[in-house]
């Protein structure tokens, strides 16, 4: 048996609570982690709230990231060895001492990281890397919005933007949070609260617009976000923080040629997170083993405290990534 933070039922913070679970067995191409940390995601939060189920056959134990060391492989792993420390993808069940995932899901430990930082690195990676660079296909010299500027998926996709030669902006909600996404390599960060980010967009750009926005908040900001996107722009949309309805002209689309698409990362196959993990083992973890990007870290909190580390992602305060230590 093992402990673990179970969901009792759909609601705030507090119904997060621990309890006794079996230690889970590696399938097919699987390995057993024991973990050391794991990393807190909005997902997580909006699963304990009863609005995101996990997938058929996942864990309903919520947690979508982790590290630690490799302990048990289930038949047909190649990849790993027992006493492999990873950091790993998950398709839920990170809230535990242990837990499973696909071989292929699992990343080493960049040099340099502590297991607390690496536990922060895959969901966020997996999502900036596959919204942003592959289905958004920014390249270098072109111009890119992330909205959420201070969040972990926003300090992620500032430093790989401007890491592959990207003009980076970014929306923050305090004077504080804007002076962080520069010193990470935004070369605007615009305060939401004070300021109009379209009017900004226009001014900075004479006009132009932006390639690709990376929206989270979804809302009142998509036809903001269609009038600041250049012609030819593209729209990529990863969660609805402000709504997933908004009345949008068409014409504006169609005048611009304009794309607008989505993405959500759990409920893709194997083999599409594999090809993720591949391209970040390739292109990103050298970065990250290079200390050219970074994991930012907001706070860590032991398993049992996960209601505190809820009411903390879910707080307007928190910067970066927030873990738990098992």
């Amino acid at each position: 048996m093992m402990r673990a933070v179970e969901i009792t039922k759909a609601g705030g913070p507090e119904v997060l609570a621990l309890c006794q679970r079996p230690v889970p067995k590696p399938l097919n191409e699987e390995i057993l982690i024991k973990i050391e940390a794991a990393g807190v995601n909005r997902p997580d939060a909006l699963q304990r709230a009863g609005a995101y189920d996990p997938p058929e056959g996942a864990s309903d134990l919520p947690g979508l990231e982790a590290s630690g060391e490799v302990v048990a492989i289930g038949q047909g792993v190649t990849r790993w060895q027992v006493g492999d420390k990873v950091c790993a993808l998950l398709p839920g069940g990170g809230y535990a001492e242990f837990a499973t995932t696909h071989q292929d899901h699992a990343l080493p430990v960049p040099d340099g990281l502590s297991m607390v930082e690496a536990a922060a690195l895959c969901e966020t990676y997996f999502t900036v890397w596959s919204t942003v660079f592959m289905r958004g296909r920014l390249q270098a010299g072109e111009s890119f919005l992330v909205h959420g500027g201070s969040s972990g998926i926003g300090t992620t996709a500032i430093q790989l933007a401007h890491a592959f030669g990207a003009r980076v902006f970014t929306t923050a909600g305090s004077d504080e949070k804007c002076a962080l996404c520069e010193s990470l390599g935004a070369e605007a960060a615009i305060n939401y609260k004070t300021q109009d980010f379209g009017e900004e967009i226009r001014r900075i750009t004479h006009g132009r617009g932006v390639d690709l926005i990376l929206d989270m908040v979804g809302g009142a900001y998509i036809p903001r976000n269609i009038r600041a996107l250049a012609l030819e722009g593209r729209l990529v949309m990863i969660a609805f923080l402000g709504g997933a309805k908004a009345e949008l002209n068409f014409a504006r689309i169609m005048m611009k040629r304009l794309e607008i698409t989505g993405a959500t990362l759990r409920p893709q196959s194997d083999q599409a997170k594999a090809e993720i993990a591949e391209a970040l083992n390739a292109r990103v973890w050298p970065l990250l083993a290079s200390g050219k990007i970074r994991p930012i870290m907001d706070q860590s909190f032991p398993l049992e405290e996960a209601s505190a580390a809820h009411a903390r992602i879910e707080s307007p305060e928190h910067i970066g990534k927030i873990t738990l230590t098992v």
